[in-house]
């Protein structure tokens, strides 16, 4: 193998999430065909296994060290997306671990049909109440000879274009070429996803997902009755903050150990769905599951709640190898047994850094968020009402929900939600 190998590097990077690649050397091996199946069943699966990685995921972002007391937020949608992409490319070993961490048990050809369903069925046309884009995209370095079976799949199966970069004389001009991409596909909210570090003259290939969502409350809180309210972040520690609040007809739920609740959003496609633990919400964070998040919605039903929610604004960056790692796809990141061979028939790639970066605001008129999208609500004590109240002043979870396919679109966790301008509380 030409020693050049040894130091390509394929980088993989979206608005959301960015999988860089370091090089690796071993024989190379053929990419397999693809079919394209019925996209139905195909989407069912497809959307499930997003939930599932998307709680998997949550569930160890929630364990890690230092997150306590910290927001957390992330697009499970736009990471697992481009994952997927990734995944397209991996063989052997390599590509067992990912379809675990995916929670992927189909064949390839069904995943790829699975897919390109759910993107056109997630994709906001213009008579939509909302706006909901997902942009995919190749950036390879040129000289570089990329398997067509694996270049095609993506363009086919999830929009990604290919195009043609010059990392290895002018990284920093590729990097703010492709900053630039992210920033136009997410109406200019994140900037700046990869910083100089991240792109080097070794860079051969960077993979990006972008998504951008913004719509109005079905029923919006009226401004008016925004009011500074105490926020427990945990006992101890209170910050005062814009509670909005309104009362409407609602899905909803309640016990002993939580509250749940559903907010559409303009349209019905897409909600916000709340969950406000009595007690520590990282605790139950590390106990919600698809299976019981199921068993908690199937339980809700309309009726009229007080709804209190803070007005909130926060961004979110991580690098998400350890946390991909731990959830069982150790391969992709080892250079000495990667195999990413379906991107251009050989073995000469492992990722080396999985970035991730959002941004969420929520306020009486709706949200808007880009690379993943977070409204923040948390419950406290109810004063006598003839019907509950769902007050989230302490921290609680938070998923944004696409109806149609029952997709997790995003996902997070309100600990420490911005102060109000005004320290000081209005009594209540």
């Amino acid at each position: 193998m030409n020693s050049s190998r040894i130091f390509n590097w394929l980088t993989l990077a979206l608005v959301a999430l960015a999988p860089l690649m370091v090089p690796r050397v071993l024989a190379p091996r053929p990419a397999s065909a693809a079919a394209s199946p019925s996209a139905s069943p195909a989407l069912s699966q497809v959307a499930s296994a997003n939930s599932q990685f998307a709680l998997a995921l949550y569930q160890n972002l929630n364990a890690g060290k230092g997150t306590r007391d910290q927001n957390i937020f992330v697009s499970s949608f736009s990471i697992s997306t481009a994952l997927a992409m990734t995944y397209l490319g991996a063989r052997a070993g390599t590509h067992q671990q990912m379809a675990s961490v995916l929670h992927l048990s189909m064949p390839d050809d069904q995943l790829q049909a699975g897919y390109a369903a759910l993107l056109a069925q997630t994709r906001a046309t213009p008579a939509k109440r909302y706006k909901l884009e997902v942009a995919n995209a190749l950036w390879g370095q040129q000289g570089i000879r990329f398997e067509s079976s694996f270049t095609d799949a993506v363009s086919k199966y999830f929009g990604g274009g290919f195009n043609l970069m010059d990392f290895a004389h002018n990284p920093d001009a590729s990097r703010l070429k492709i900053n630039q991409w992210v920033e136009d596909k997410t109406a200019q909210k994140i900037r700046n996803l990869l910083q100089e570090p991240d792109i080097t003259t070794s860079t051969r290939l960077v993979l990006t997902n972008a998504i951008y969502f913004k719509g109005d409350w079905a029923y919006k809180f009226d401004k008016e009755a925004t009011e500074t309210l105490p926020f427990t972040v945990r006992p101890g520690k209170v910050v005062n903050v814009p509670m909005m609040e309104q009362q409407h007809y609602f899905p909803f739920a309640e016990d002993g150990e939580m509250q749940i609740i559903e907010l559409p959003y303009a349209g019905n496609d897409l909600s916000l769905l709340a969950i406000l633990p009595a007690g520590d919400a990282e605790k139950f964070g590390a106990t919600l599951t698809l299976a019981k998040l199921r068993a908690l919605r199937s339980r809700m039903y309309e009726q009229k709640v007080n709804v209190f929610l803070p007005r909130f604004k926060f961004e979110t960056r991580y690098y998400l190898e350890e946390p991909l790692t731990a959830l069982g796809m150790p391969d992709a990141f080892d250079g000495s047994k990667a195999d990413f061979s379906g991107m251009t028939g050989h073995r000469d790639f492992c990722i080396s850094h999985v970035i991730h970066q959002a941004m969420i605001d929520v306020n009486e008129e709706g949200s808007e968020a880009a690379a993943a999208t977070a409204i923040t609500m948390a419950p406290t004590a109810a004063a006598p009402h003839p019907h509950p109240t769902f007050r989230a002043d302490h921290p609680f979870i938070f998923m944004i929900v696409h109806r149609p396919t029952d997709s997790i679109m995003f996902m997070g966790r309100v600990s420490n939600p911005p102060p109000a301008a005004s320290a000081a509380p209005k009594p209540h």
